[in-house]
């Protein structure tokens, strides 16, 4: 197996490294194994959270796979932060930060040890972007174990999610909803272990992933606690073998046609706006050119047809039981909107993956004809205007109404925007929470408590939310982030002033405030840059390297 160990070998086989030899007989290698290739396994795993409470289990279950296909498996473990816990706090300045430090150390790891190829197991929103990155700049043979989505929550008959206990917040607020009800909602929304059940980040990820070709058929959809879960994770063995014995690397997957089939099934399942910086990251990691530009021509093409939470009915468990990503995947193909030629981690093209598969099944509901789509073009829009030169990122699934034009109700951080909403916000009005980008929180947080504070006071249909911070997957209503340049570096979203005009407009994909260009340029000049937040730690080395959101945050280049 000398073919299989080429960069393990370095330790294993050299004589005049006979201390790296004793190390690895003390963690309990035998002679034998000296010889055969090393598989790195990634475990994402923490008690803290239920998307990773998992995965140390399943990363054992990988191992036995690994070992059964002949080859060693080696568990490490890297960090992870749980959003939908920081949300709404100050810890979520740390959750896209935790992005790049997961995938330096998954780097940092196989580099160190010498590993032959790689298997993340992930669970949570930054997991799994984070493991491709890294993935990406190693280029030795891998792919991803996603952890798999939580079953519904259930209160008084009715399905619930992390969602739901956001959106109980906000009626709550509203006086809407008693207090019985809210402590059920709360203790009842997550009934066990799996990412957050809808079309949110982890989900959208996954996903994508799996159009990409870097995960095996069916990982994005198996529900974390079904037999179907445990069948793949101990099939993951012989899949890295065969992909390590053909030299099959990430950046033969990861090419241009790939990311295009990841943004297609984004737009098609109506997926986070997170998709947008993650993949631009991902893309960078194996130097493919994916920009703000090409979410726009795919979603210009590419109709949303998913009934999926948050801005649907259903969930990806039920997905998974009328055929699951792999069923919507080959419906794309058939249709048109998928390159069935590129190749996927099997070592095949997902073409070739997908012919075995069944199609959705009939006379189900959450995948809505081609003919009648939920909405004819994606629900993600790229604006741009006199306060996005560089981009901003609109989830508009057309329920909210394409146009939005009011007055701004400004905030300069999402905790003054929270006690601000069931207070002073008006129906009409635009909500503006700047100065939350990735250097001016710093960590550019998701917005969820403030967009589910919105929807639970009833006022999804009535006020629009704007914003250089993010947006969780679960955010939905009229909304716009990533907003770039961001206020803390002198975009102009620092100028508005309360009052103000904005008119969001995602026909012609416009992003403008009502004045003029010399008083945009009086209000500049004016202008003083705030200090940073951070002056320390890794907030304040994520503030020295992050680049743009339109950049895809990353903290490599």
């Amino acid at each position: 197996m000398s073919d299989l160990n080429k960069y393990s070998k370095v330790i294993t086989q050299d004589p005049s490294q006979p201390a790296s030899q004793a190390m690895l007989y003390a963690v309990g290698l035998s002679e034998d194994d000296m010889s055969k290739a090393q598989v790195g396994i990634v475990s994402t795993g923490f008690e803290g959270n239920p998307c990773n409470m998992h995965l140390n289990v399943l990363a054992h279950q990988v191992k036995k796979g690994v070992v059964d296909a002949g080859l060693v498996g080696l568990i490490f473990h890297t960090i992870g932060v749980s959003d939908g816990i920081s949300n709404g706090t100050e810890g979520m300045k740390y959750s896209l930060v935790s992005r790049d430090i997961i995938a330096d150390s998954i780097e940092t790891v196989v580099q160190a040890q010498f590993y032959d190829a790689v298997v993340p197991v992930v669970g949570c929103d930054k997991n799994m972007p984070a493991a491709i990155m890294a993935m990406g700049r190693l280029n030795r043979p891998g792919l991803m174990v996603y952890g798999g989505s939580i079953r519904p929550g259930k209160w008084k008959g009715k399905d619930l999610n992390i969602v739901s206990a956001f959106e109980a917040y906000g009626a709550k607020l509203a006086n809407a909803i008693s207090d019985e009800d809210f402590q059920g909602i709360i203790k009842h929304s997550i009934p066990g272990p799996g990412a957050c059940g809808g079309m949110y980040t982890a989900n959208t990820m996954s996903s994508a992933i799996e159009a990409l070709g870097m995960s095996m058929p069916f990982s994005s959809s198996n529900p974390a606690e079904s037999p179907d879960k445990k069948t793949e994770t101990l099939s993951v063995g012989a899949a890295i073998k065969n992909l390590m014995e053909h030299n099959i690397l990430p950046k033969q997957i990861m090419t241009k046609k790939a990311f295009e089939n990841a943004i297609s099934i984004v737009m098609i399942l109506g997926g986070s706006t997170n998709a947008v910086l993650h993949l631009i990251a991902m893309a960078k990691s194996v130097d493919v050119p994916i920009t703000l530009d090409d979410f726009q021509r795919i979603s210009d093409k590419t109709p949303f047809i998913a009934d999926l939470k948050p801005s649907g009915q259903y969930l990806m468990e039920d997905l998974h039981h009328v055929g699951g990503v792999p069923a919507v995947l080959k419906e794309m193909l058939q249709r048109g909107y998928l390159h069935g030629d590129c190749l996927t981690v099997t070592g095949k093209s997902i073409g070739e993956n997908l012919e075995s598969v069944k199609s959705l099944s009939d006379h189900q509901k959450i995948i809505v004809p081609f003919e009648t789509p939920i909405k004819a073009k994606g629900h993600l829009q790229i604006l741009y205007g006199n306060l996005a030169p560089d981009g901003a990122v609109a989830k508009i699934t057309g329920k909210e109404g394409e146009v939005f034009e009011g007055p701004a109700r400004i905030y300069e951080d999402e905790f003054e925007a929270i006690r601000g909403i069931g207070e002073e916000v008006q129906k009409g009005e635009v909500i503006v929470i700047r100065y939350s980008g990735p250097k001016g929180a710093p960590g550019m947080p998701e917005m969820l408590k403030p967009t589910g504070a919105v929807m639970g006071a009833g006022l999804g249909k009535e006020v629009a939310l704007i914003t250089d911070g993010r947006f969780s997957g679960g955010s939905h209503g009229f909304v716009v982030g990533h907003i770039s340049p961001e206020a803390q570096e002198g975009g102009p979203l620092a100028f508005v002033q309360n009052g103000d005009i904005i008119c969001i407009d995602a026909i012609n994909n416009k992003l403008e405030l009502k004045i003029s260009d010399d008083e945009m340029m009086r209000r500049k000049a004016a202008w003083k840059q705030p200090a940073y937040k951070a002056t320390k730690g890794v907030l304040k080395k994520y503030i020295n390297s992050v680049a743009t959101a339109s950049e895809g945050c990353v903290t490599d280049e």
